[in-house]
């Protein structure tokens, strides 16, 4: 039994990479100096979603935005993404028995703005942290007490991104969109 159970196992986890294989694709937009666009669809139950979503992130921003920058969108999309794959449940009008659970990251870079979408396919709204109020002394003596047990992937979004916000996809689930502002803006090259 335990030979038939492995032998399953492999071959999902067979069928999951070349469903990875079908849908992981680029997307750039064809005029570079209007922004560059890129969209990456990835699953869940991928072992290594999350770090497919920080290199994509590393390798489209290298260059294009300050480091800084970079490493705060790396860990904003790294914490979206953990978000699905801890949390969202597909609704029932997506899911399917045996699928795997898709999302969808896209980068948006303008000469003022990058923006970065995580979407999943679980229409139920993130609960974003709004700020919790405690003494300072209870922080000083117990600061793991404190700590929220949910939300905190968001809450960390939030402090990098100059702005975090959801909207409802058609046809069910939602994206979570971060906006980074650059400063300095971005100089777009025709290539």
């Amino acid at each position: 039994m335990i030979g038939v159970m492995g032998a399953r196992r492999e071959r999902r986890s067979e069928d999951l990479f070349s469903e990875l294989d079908a849908y992981a694709h680029w997307f750039v937009a064809p005029d570079p100096s209007v922004g560059h666009f890129l969209t990456l669809t990835l699953f869940a139950e991928c072992s290594s979603t999350g770090r497919i979503a920080r290199d994509t992130t590393s390798v489209f921003l290298r260059g294009a935005v300050p480091d800084d920058v970079m490493y705060d969108a790396q860990l904003a999309v790294s914490e979206l993404v953990g978000n699905v794959v801890n949390h969202a449940v597909p609704d029932r009008c997506r899911a399917h028995a045996g699928g795997a659970r898709r999302i969808d990251v896209t980068f948006k870079l303008y000469p003022k703005w990058l923006f970065i979408g995580v979407a999943d396919e679980d229409s139920t709204p993130p609960l974003l942290p709004m700020g919790d109020f405690y003494s300072p002394e209870l922080v000083t003596e117990f600061s793991e007490a404190v700590l929220a047990d949910t939300g905190r992937g968001l809450m960390l979004a939030q402090r990098m991104a100059a702005a975090v916000w959801w909207t409802p996809k058609h046809g069910g689930g939602k994206t979570v969109w971060c906006r980074f502002d650059l400063d300095d803006g971005v100089e777009f090259g025709l290539s």
